[in-house]
């Protein structure tokens, strides 16, 4: 096993900086965009497992995948208004940290890069590389158009 790196392309966001990184580290701002077409949208990525009983609070969020257990995630470090690091918690089929950085660009611009660090064997780094590169992009995308508050 071992660990590999994966970075997204940098995307721009019409937020303030300040905002952006206000709402993403709290799990609790993020929770309403996991309702069931969601959780069954992600369940399809991935093989012979679902995602159910999706639950947060402001420093972690916890779902169940059937096939693995109960799992989920914990911002373990904020460095205010530039990053949110994040750690898989629970029966995850592998170890992984997780990052959101955010830079100010104007008043009301921002880039955002994720950066996910996984710990995958051989064989699952054959299946996931490619899923996980795409998947991260699509975040990203993602998190330009969350509705900041």
């Amino acid at each position: 096993m071992g660990i590999s790196k994966y970075i997204s392309n940098v995307k721009t966001a019409n937020h303030n900086h300040q905002v952006i990184y206000n709402y993403l580290s709290d799990f609790r701002n993020i929770a309403v965009f996991f309702n069931e077409n969601t959780l069954n949208m992600i369940s399809q990525q991935i093989p012979k497992a679902s995602i159910e009983n999706f639950e947060s609070d402001s420093d972690s969020c916890s779902f169940t995948i059937t096939s693995y257990g109960e799992a989920g995630l914990r911002i373990t470090e904020r460095e205010p208004t530039k990053t949110i690091k994040i750690s898989g918690e629970g029966k995850i089929p592998f170890e992984l940290f997780f990052w959101i950085q955010i830079l100010p660009v104007s008043a009301y611009q921002s880039k955002i890069r994720l950066t996910l660090h996984a710990n995958l064997n051989v064989m699952m780094k054959m299946v996931a590389d490619k899923k996980l590169k795409d998947g991260l992009n699509q975040l990203a995308d993602v998190l330009t158009k969350l509705p900041y508050q």
